[in-house]
């Protein structure tokens, strides 16, 4: 037995204890998400783990980590998760991973700040609600495969490189080795077989790690852009078990491309002129075992639930944005004009709207809404959390979306319907909007002032200020000779 999925369901301690003996794993590594999303471990030896630990936890220094505890507070305890338990697939020696939740030693109640609790916070409203019981989560995560990567930033220098050899700048390369060609143009990266598509065994090892480590995976293929952008699709799940998926799934392609020789990021926007890296993320509602998105005789299939949970998506999308696409580099990607979808209308099958709804199944079982904006820079825990209270809003209020716009979103001038609502176009912008819009996100106690506060001030302090004081390469293009 080497597998999550060759053991028995994983529901307690024992459970999880007796699943490493019979894989004969030697270390235990404890896993833990900080609040901009970003895994945090460490390890032990596998004698450490006993049934005290998952009661008792074990304990780290919460001052370290980031949006976490200030220095005089610093002692925190992680509670590993049985269910979570796995064989981690990236350790060469047998390694235990296990996903832990925060808690505070001195209260023994969850940590408010960390994302994991607030995603079930964010399960338990939904039953609490009465709405539905289950809400599924199916993200689709791009992301660039580079050869290297280069960067630095000093006070009187700043510079960036990437290079891929299948990037179609490398065309006319004379380096070191032949240049056997076949790259993919400029937006002609998807679906090409090889030699255009260098990367399908690199996708196929990651697939095969992630169902190894207990993912279930249903599908891989190149991406739009040129030089290594990959997409890789899990099957969908409920929240939580998806927001560690996702954590999952990011662990081995970056761990699988530096085994490769190669560097993998789920940078929006790494390159210039090219498409950027999305994560449009399907969701729906379920109750008892049926889904409560489809009604035959609704527009695009659509029960009015659906709708109104659109309508959700569509009111708070602004103030969404803080926390789906919460980087500077996302809005580089969000641009009008461009392959990202930035207007907030819903349509069937199209693309440029904020909401699609996929008409690939007449099946009321596949029948989903599918949320464009958001980006793999994100806390998939929180970002999970806020898309379902934005719908679970448009349901209680019954908020309606409007008209779909089953029409060509860029010919504003001659389509007789003028232009649509957009999103922020910077990340200060959207923080501006959930600072004036987030009452739904602290419905149920999910979402917390000190969380948000804690969120906006972290992306001013360590991100907006730093980047707007300094000079960009490109003014020196403009205006040096000023």
């Amino acid at each position: 037995m080497t597998t999550k999925e060759a053991a028995a369901p994983l529901t307690s301690a024992k459970d999880a204890i007796e699943f490493a003996r019979q894989a004969g794993l030697k270390i235990v590594d404890f896993k833990f998400v900080d609040l901009p999303g970003t895994w945090q471990h460490f390890s032990a030896t596998i004698e450490v783990l006993t049934e005290g630990v998952f009661s008792e936890g074990i304990g780290f220094d919460g001052s370290s980590i980031r949006g976490f505890q200030s220095i005089h507070e610093s002692d925190m305890l992680l509670m590993p998760d049985p269910a979570t338990a796995s064989v981690d697939p990236v350790c060469g020696v047998p390694t235990l991973s296990l996903v832990c939740t925060v808690v505070d030693p001195l209260t023994k109640e969850p940590y408010s700040r960390d994302p994991r609790y607030i995603a079930q916070k964010a399960e338990a409203y939904l039953r609490a609600t009465g709405v539905a019981d289950t809400s599924y989560w199916g993200p689709e995560a791009e992301f660039f495969v580079f050869d290297s990567v280069r960067f630095e930033q000093t006070q009187n220098s700043a510079f960036y490189a990437v290079d891929s050899d299948e990037g179609i700048w490398n065309s006319g390369a004379n380096g070191g080795k032949p240049n056997l060609g076949h790259r993919p143009r400029w937006k002609e990266g998807y679906f090409p077989v090889a030699p255009g598509d260098q990367l399908q065994d690199f996708r196929s090892e990651v697939v095969l790690k992630l169902v190894a480590a207990g993912v279930p995976v249903e599908v891989h293929h190149h991406e739009v852009a040129t030089a290594g952008q990959c997409e890789i699709d899990m099957r969908f799940s409920s929240l939580v078990d998806m927001a560690d998926h996702l954590m999952v799934y990011k662990y081995i392609v970056k761990n699988t491309a530096r085994a490769y020789g190669k560097t993998a990021t789920f940078m929006p926007k790494p390159i210039w002129g090219d498409n950027g890296s999305g994560m449009h993320v399907h969701q729906s509602l379920w109750k008892a075992g049926q889904t409560l998105m489809a009604d035959p005789a609704g527009y695009a299939g659509l029960s009015q639930l659906a709708k109104s949970y659109i309508g959700g998506l569509l009111k708070h999308a602004p103030a969404l944005l803080a926390l789906v696409a919460p980087t500077i580099n996302s809005y580089h990607r969000l641009v009008p004009g461009f392959e990202a979808p930035v207007n907030l209308v819903y349509s069937r099958r199209n693309r440029s709207a904020a909401v699609r709804i996929p008409m690939y199944s007449d099946n009321p079982k596949a029948k989903r809404i599918e949320f464009r904006c958001p980006d793999p820079s994100c806390n998939p825990y929180l970002a999970f959390s806020a898309m379902l209270l934005a719908g679970l809003d448009g349901i209680q209020r019954g908020i309606d979306p409007g008209q779909p716009s089953d029409y060509d979103l860029f010919e504003t001038h001659s389509n007789g319907h003028g232009r649509p609502r957009q999103v922020p176009g910077s990340l200060p912008e959207a923080l501006v909007a959930l600072e004036h819009d987030h009452d739904f996100l602290l419905a149920g106690g999910v979402f917390t002032r000190d969380v948000l506060e804690t969120w906006t001030d972290y992306k001013r302090a360590r991100e907006i200020d730093p980047m707007r004081l300094r000079p960009h390469p490109y003014e020196f293009y403009l205006y040096y000779d000023a």
